[in-house]
């Protein structure tokens, strides 16, 4: 019976490399030197093409896995934390959410997970994994951290870590527990970010408070009474995007009050 290797994949999506499209890729996420994605390498494949490849290689053994979030192209990475995001949805259905086997298995994935970061090194590997995995887990029942204390502490572990995926991985992971009316996770990690430095965490959370109004818009207003005035000015258009025009330009208007001259 044939096996599947990474080393099908690897040469697989090396077949498909397109030099063009590369060349936009590596401009679109930032790899020049000094920028945040500086030294990534990419073959110039489309997402829908990689989720197409990870498809075909969903029963790829899990020993198999490694060879491919540590690779250096981008896009086979990307395809490594696809499949594994497959195997967790699969474990993730309403009808396994208290099955023992289920819970382990759950478990494995996201220790797997959490101790392969060293190749997620940009946005959209974060984006495309976490909030659907790690998210999804937080609000699960586990064997390995049984309490939400025990996750809130690990969440907060890599808040802390200093390393920008690890806490844009924080925050995005709040999106699913949103979306299940639970705003606990985004608030904390919302205040906890609001000073953050960087441009793509201003992104990150302000899309997440957006995805929480979705299903708690009095946190969300509540949120912005209390911090529109001091919040990035990025984080605030993201958390406002979804909302009637006139709310809108009444946040950005209580968000200027910071800029009046002090007289």
């Amino acid at each position: 019976m044939y096996s599947m290797k990474a080393e099908d994949i690897i040469q697989q999506m090396e077949a498909l490399r397109d030099d063009a499209q590369r060349e936009v890729l590596m401009r679109f996420f930032k790899t020049a030197p000094g920028e945040y994605g500086a030294g990534d390498e990419f073959l110039g494949i489309r997402n829908p093409t990689v989720r197409l490849v990870a498809k075909e290689y969903a029963l790829l053994p899990p020993d198999e896995l490694p060879s491919l979030l540590r690779h250096s192209w981008h896009e086979v990475r990307l395809c490594g934390y696809l499949i594994l995001l497959a195997r967790y949805l699969r474990l993730a259905s309403p009808r396994l959410r208290d099955d023992s086997s289920a819970i382990a298995l759950r478990d494995d994935i996201i220790r797997f997970y959490l101790s392969h970061l060293d190749g997620m090194n940009n946005w959209d590997l974060v984006d495309l994994s976490s909030p659907k995995m790690l998210g999804h887990w937080l609000l699960a029942p586990s064997e390995w951290m049984p309490t939400a204390e025990h996750k809130r502490q690990l969440l907060d572990e890599m808040a802390a870590d200093g390393i920008l995926w690890h806490q844009r991985m924080v925050m995005v992971s709040t999106w699913y527990p949103s979306r299940m009316a639970d705003p606990s996770w985004a608030l904390r990690y919302a205040r906890r970010f609001l000073h953050h430095p960087h441009d793509l965490m201003h992104k990150a959370t302000g899309w997440m408070l957006r995805e929480m109004g979705k299903t708690c818009p009095e946190m969300l207003a509540a949120f912005l009474e209390r911090h529109a005035d001091i919040m990035p000015r990025t984080m605030l258009r993201y958390a406002i995007e979804k909302l009637p025009e006139r709310e809108r330009r009444y946040w950005m208007g209580h968000g200027r009050k910071r800029h009046a001259p002090t007289l």
